[in-house]
């Protein structure tokens, strides 16, 4: 560094393992550093929802110091920091610092899984979407008992309930792909349910005179 400009005396390249989308991350001399923004992939299943985890594969890095030929190899130390809201991040090292045929120096994979509070909500919207076909078959089977008086009006509710259910998965932290398990295992059957409650009303309806 120039103490006098803050700015840098030589180009200095970083170069990341695994390979990023940009290759090299490059630090002209003449500037001062700043922060480059890369991507690396982090691998997991997403369909897993809420329970999916993506990891990153062990990351190195080395620094090439200069300039054409004459560019010098350095070993650079994986440093972790930072945080992504509704997640738990954890850093980990392969095994301190150790030295291999490229000379790379300390390195570090990344995980990520969903956030407790997250997860808590995921489980409300999941007991409110049980809860809808669970009270309307609980209304329609008290009306074909002749406990409670049939209303046509219970028609709007039931079509409220209905409409009302892909909008409430829609709401669901992480916004899972669609076709994913909680797709196939709850929001199908919630859908079923109340379609069979609705049917049954209009059933109930038709057979009456009155």
């Amino acid at each position: 560094m120039n103490p006098r400009l803050g700015v840098l005396n030589t180009d200095i390249s970083v170069r990341l393992y695994p390979a990023n989308e940009l290759g090299d991350l490059i630090y002209p001399a003449g500037k001062a550093p700043s922060q480059v923004g890369t991507t690396i992939v982090a691998a997991g299943d997403p369909n897993n929802w809420p329970f999916d985890s993506y990891t990153t594969p062990i990351i190195q890095a080395d620094v090439l110091v200069g300039s054409g030929d004459d560019r010098q190899y350095l070993p650079a130390r994986v440093e972790v920091t930072g945080s992504l809201e509704g997640w738990d991040m954890r850093s980990e090292r392969s095994g301190g610092s150790t030295q291999s045929e490229s000379d790379r120096g300390d390195d570090a994979s990344i995980t990520l899984r969903r956030g407790k509070g997250p997860l808590v909500f995921d489980l409300g919207i999941c007991l409110v979407l049980l809860s809808l076909p669970t009270l309307a078959l609980f209304v329609v089977i008290q009306i074909m008992r002749d406990r409670k008086k049939l209303s046509l009006s219970f028609l709007s509710w039931f079509s409220a309930l209905l409409f009302a259910v892909v909008p409430i998965r829609n709401i669901l932290p992480g916004s899972p792909p669609f076709g994913a398990w909680v797709d196939q295992a709850l929001v199908v059957w919630v859908l079923v349910a109340l379609v069979v409650a609705m049917t049954l009303f209009i059933i109930t309806w038709y057979r009456r005179p009155d």
